[in-house]
């Protein structure tokens, strides 16, 4: 019962999170503490043992380079659009379509090296987990995916409002 709860708890405070991002001001330190949270309630579900526990260090710093590099990617799309709102028309006499391009590459090239990054960090966890672990770990990473699915479209629902 005590591992429902804590699986259930553990759930519903880790879909908060990317909701969390979207609407926290920018800064380090709400990143800092989002991930800390995330952290920690990632760990708690798993409940791991003091023999998986030598594995954590890595798992926890791709979480945290990976939720760094985002903060840089939203800073970054950010300024851009501040900068594009105040000329937009001269972002409208010279679009550069082969520059949206390569930025877009590169945004998502950093994005596939944190999830690698992440994924190799896993995988001597994973591969010691238990089967009861394996389960919590699967519904949180099924839930967690779901959210931000619903998380997504709601953000470009209110984009299309806004323009």
């Amino acid at each position: 019962m005590l591992k429902i709860i804590t699986v259930g708890v553990a759930t519903f405070l880790v879909t908060a999170f990317p909701l969390a991002y979207a609407q926290a001001p920018s800064g380090a330190a709400n990143v800092g503490t989002l991930t800390d949270m995330q952290i920690s309630l990632v760990k708690a579900a798993l409940q791991l043992t003091p023999d998986q526990e030598k594995y954590w260090p890595t798992i926890e710093e791709a979480i945290r380079a990976k939720a760094q590099d985002r903060e840089t990617r939203v800073t970054a799309a950010a300024k851009r659009l501040a900068e594009l709102r105040q000329n937009p028309i001269e972002v409208l006499q010279t679009p550069n379509p082969v520059e949206f391009l390569q930025n877009r590459a590169d945004a998502l090239a950093q994005r596939s090296a944190d999830l690698k990054k992440l994924a190799s960090a896993w995988q001597p966890l994973y591969a010691t987990l238990t089967s009861d672990q394996k389960k919590r770990m699967a519904s949180l990473t099924l839930f967690v995916l779901r959210e931000m699915s619903s998380s997504m479209e709601q953000h470009d629902m209110q984009c299309d409002e806004q323009y």
